[in-house]
């Protein structure tokens, strides 16, 4: 197998595509989607989106200090992709996509109703980078769809089919290959069938 040399670039794939709903005193609320983020801490958790500073949304949060992550379906692609094509400057995108606004617990950002997961967030900094500025925030709540809820109360995500984004596509899920720790596991042993009794 050869090698072929690239100039630096991000060619970690793939991504969650989410949309990062948004608001602000005196504005109106607002969607932008993000492939720049995950997750930095479990605890406490804490996560991160980088923007473009010239993004409308930029403003928006670095003026209220919070945003909602909001996890995307394969039904919600459309919708998806058009909130990371079109700007808030010209038009409001929950109107145009039929989402819905509701508010959960912060004073200013929305979550989107038809999300099956919304992340809370409040920002704790902003570091400037180049092209893009990351927001670093607590997570300070979590609403999820109860339809994905299991009777053990495990949230069945992949139930969800989720929306992924590669190099400029997005891509449905597919099917699940292991878990973790699945490489170390041992394996059961098969127990042996007891012995029918003579009569």
């Amino acid at each position: 197998m050869s090698k072929i040399s690239w100039k630096p670039g991000n060619m970690i794939y793939p991504l969650p595509a989410v949309m990062v709903s948004c608001g602000a005193e005196g504005e109106s609320d607002n969607i932008i989607t993000v492939a720049w983020t995950g997750t930095i801490c479990t605890n406490p958790p804490m996560t991160y989106i980088s923007l473009r500073p010239q993004r409308h949304s930029y403003h928006m949060i670095e003026k209220s200090g919070e945003f909602v992550i909001n996890l995307t379906t394969a039904e919600l692609a459309k919708a998806t992709d058009f909130c990371g094509v079109r700007s808030g400057r010209d038009l409001d995108k929950f109107k145009e996509t039929g989402l819905t606004a509701e508010h959960g617990t912060l004073s200013y950002a929305p979550y989107i109703k038809e999300s099956p997961v919304n992340i809370e967030c409040r920002v704790e900094k902003i570091t400037p980078l180049g092209s893009h500025h990351m927001f670093t925030a607590r997570v300070v709540n979590i609403l999820a769809d109860d339809t994905y809820m299991e009777e053990n109360g495990r949230f069945a995500l992949e139930k969800t089919n989720p929306l992924i984004y590669s190099h400029g596509g997005y891509f449905e899920t597919g099917r699940q290959i292991g878990s973790f720790g699945y490489s170390v596991k041992k394996k059961k042993r098969k127990k042996r069938n007891d012995k029918p009794k003579r009569k």
